[in-house]
């Protein structure tokens, strides 16, 4: 690649530069890094300018990679990650969304997971659905056996995840779906209850319009075993619903899709029928498709504080011919991929950003303006994109199977491109672009960020910040203030006009987050990715209503979190007052803690860590646990020392009466660098490791154990605060994403 001087005003906030050293930049076998963000953004820009070669038509490539370069530098446009870290390199997979069949044969299966483990080693997420597989303990002629079902086989693929994703640059991440009538949908809709379970997959339920008008009309419907698409059994639609919704409400799965949506709008029918989106659900693909996505940061479309409409137009031209230039460079995973990917040549042109520029303009997210501009800002993106997609296949020629598409209209221009728009989660890239996330509201205006040697530092939103200065009622305190309180709806200090329009994703009502999202899904091509968020005291009713409105608006699928609903999230806001847990002390009523016998009796786990093997042992006197001890398989260090001490406190702990399950809540789940295992067994930290051997212990005993899932709200990275959105848990503190 050649040398070019490159610029050092780069406008990078630190915390970006750190999230890109980290995650993004060319290094060597050592771990040294050999390039610059700015070096980066070169390397990109060079790449995908060079398909121009590739037709006689094609702009001069110097001149675009300059374009292409000074639109990135400028955070005006930032493709997805895979493009950033490969363009340019040996591994040269530029695409985040794939879609792979998953056939009723071993065979295919076993394929498919063959594939996933290329596709996730690449740095790609997968989407599968399960709906073909027949369900459990049917016939199987072949072996005169019985079927395991679908969710037998979702194991194997989350195992296979879980090994791949270890060594990888990002997070191998799968979605699952299966159509409301499949026999096994009941087990499927609960299969994540266990949050140990499935970790590497989002899971949604592919919804048709033939059950939500069941439900509707409270009939029953059939169940159809796919093997021959006979009907096996009926069920009560809105018992099925309301089973959705109190998974849902419990933490967050699964999702719903609206699976005849999706085939509504597929542009090319005859090619196949959509049963599967990507990871976070914004990209419906046809099996083996792949589709690269990038994002239009809006807090840059301004002209003081007026909407430069021709400079977005200008950035959805140049951005529609930069993605489509990815189809022509990229380097593909599988054979099949190249192929049904040139053959459609999807394209998902999306935004970041849309939060900022509504503060901007000062305009509350919340309200009836925001929604309405909402729309025009995407019909006028989708409109430009296609013009712009009409101009590239005058160049280059229209995607192969444009004939039969739904584009194929008497008089119709051509498209080079059978879909060109996606709003996708932003995550990790709207970090470097300092913007809020896609089409989110504000996640916080201010929050703290516990970092090394538990140093508390409070993070405030830079749009807020300036404000507070400018309005004169910045100070330290008053951001302290904010973190800890979650919200500044209530704060008088806060001026209310400033209050109206800085408002955060659990300040706004669950409906105003499907507003928003059915205002931007009428005019994108494929769907839209966003979180509904409810606070922790949202009612299952609450959830249905939302299921319904989304439905009802016109959106192809709905993911909501309701806030704290996963048993080991950290707040990452704390709330002004807290409720205290009172700890029975019905051990020892008098709170004084018991003496030690001279004899007790108890059980020694071996514990896998990434330290070594770890040996817990637990001993009871005739009131219960007393005691723990733990011995690391590698005497001494670090790891022994802390081992110790966590056997001394929770030792201390029991003896004053605090019951075994909540020093099990308060461990589990910890993240260290060297998790050890994977599936049901992995081992996060030896503090996990404790708390496992606690759960072994009380399940011995007859009690039952503490279903965990550690994805919560605190990055298991660096400590900053999660959010959750489309699908999906991300820290904007160091760009930690579950699903990427």
């Amino acid at each position: 690649m050649k040398k070019t001087k490159t610029s050092s005003s780069l406008p990078l906030t630190p915390n970006a530069r750190t999230v890109l050293e980290r995650r993004y930049l060319r290094r060597d076998p050592e771990g040294k890094i050999l390039e610059s963000p700015e070096d980066m953004f070169r390397r990109v820009a060079q790449t995908i300018a060079s398909a121009e070669t590739r037709f006689e038509t094609g702009q001069d490539p110097a001149a675009l990679e300059e374009k292409f370069y000074r639109m990135m530098t400028s955070l005006e446009f930032l493709p997805n990650s895979p493009t950033l870290m490969n363009a340019g390199r040996e591994l040269g997979q530029l695409s985040a969304c794939f879609v792979l069949p998953v056939d009723d044969s071993m065979e295919s299966i076993f394929e498919a997971i063959k594939n996933t483990a290329l596709i996730h080693k690449s740095g790609g997420g997968t989407g599968f659905s399960f709906s073909r597989i027949r369900p459990a303990n049917d016939v199987v002629a072949s072996t005169t056996g019985v079927s395991s079902g679908p969710l037998s086989f979702m194991k194997v693929f989350d195992a296979a995840t879980e090994t791949i994703k270890q060594g990888g640059t990002r997070r191998g991440a799968n979605m699952g779906i299966l159509r409301i009538d499949h026999p096994d949908i009941m087990d499927f809709i609960m299969c994540k209850r266990d949050q140990t379970v499935l970790t590497n997959f989002n899971i949604s339920v592919g919804m048709t319009e033939a059950f939500m008008d069941a439900v509707e009309r409270d009939a029953e419907y059939d169940l159809c075993n796919p093997r021959d698409g006979k009907p096996v059994k009926k069920l009560s639609a809105r018992k099925v619903f309301e089973h959705i919704v109190e998974l849902a409400w419990t933490n967050g799965e699964p999702g719903i899709i609206f699976l005849d949506r999706l085939n509504r709008d597929n542009p090319t029918p005859l090619v196949g029928e959509i049963e599967s989106t990507n990871p976070c659900g914004e990209q419906p693909l046809l099996p083996y498709e792949s589709c690269n996505l990038g994002s239009i940061n809006l807090a840059t479309m301004l002209d003081g504080d007026e909407i430069d409409w021709d400079k977005l137009g200008e950035t959805v031209k140049l951005g529609t011919r930069f993605l489509d230039n990815v189809i022509e460079v990229n380097k593909y995973p599988l054979a099949l991929i190249d192929e049904m990917t040139r053959a459609n040549r999807k394209i998902g042109l999306g935004v970041m950003g849309w939060a900022d520029m509504l503060i901007l303009l000062d305009i509350p997210y919340n309200s009836p303006q925001a929604v309405q501009l909402g729309e025009k800002m995407m019909k006028f993106i989708n409109d430009r994109a296609h013009e712009a997609s009409m101009d590239l296949a005058a160049e280059r020629g229209a995607f192969p199977n444009f004939k039969g598409s739904i584009y194929d209209r008497p008089g119709a221009r051509p498209m080079r491109n059978a879909t060109c728009t996606t709003i996708a989660p932003t995550g990790t890239i709207s970090i470097i672009a300092s913007s809020s996330s896609g089409i989110e509201p504000l996640f916080a205006v201010s929050y703290v960020r516990q970092v090394l040697d538990n140093d508390i530092l409070v993070e405030v939103n830079p749009l807020f910040e300036k404000v507070a200065k400018e309005r004169g009622f910045y100070s330290p305190e008053l951001m302290k203030l904010i973190a800890e309180h979650g919200t500044i709806a209530d704060i008088p200090e806060i001026p209310e006009d400033v209050r109206r329009v800085f408002v955060t994703s659990h300040d706004i009502l669950p409906e105003d987050h499907i507003r928003m999202q059915a205002a931007f899904q009428k005019h994108t091509d494929n769907a839209v990715s966003k979180t509904v968020n409810f606070c922790n005291t949202a009612t299952r009713d609450d959830v249905s209503t939302v299921y319904r409105l989304a439905y009802q608006s016109g959106c192809k699928g709905v993911t909501i979190y309701r806030d704290g609903s996963r048993d080991m999230q950290v707040l990452s806001m704390a709330k002004k007052e807290e409720k205290k847990e009172v700890v029975p002390m019905e051990s020892h009523k008098s709170g004084r803690k018991r003496d030690r016998p001279r004899a007790l009796r108890g059980s020694t786990y071996q514990m896998e860590t990434g330290c070594g093997p770890l040996y817990v042992t637990i001993n009871e006197d005739n009131q219960g646990l007393f005691e723990l001890f733990t011995t690391m398989g590698k005497a001494g260090g670090c790891a022994a020392s802390q081992c110790e001490a966590i056997g001394r406190l929770v030792s201390l702990a029991w003896r004053s009466g605090v019951q075994a399950r909540q020093a099990v809540k308060q461990m589990i789940g910890i993240t260290c660098h060297k998790p050890a295992g994977f599936g049901d067994n992995r081992i996060t930290s030896c503090a996990d490791a404790v708390a496992k051997a606690i759960q072994m212990h009380m399940l011995q005993d007859g009690e039952t154990g503490i279903s965990v899932n550690t994805a919560g709200g605190a990055c298991p990275e660096c400590g900053g605060p999660v959010e959750h959105e489309g699908g999906c848990s991300v820290c904007h503190a160091c760009g930690y994403s579950e699903c990427a």
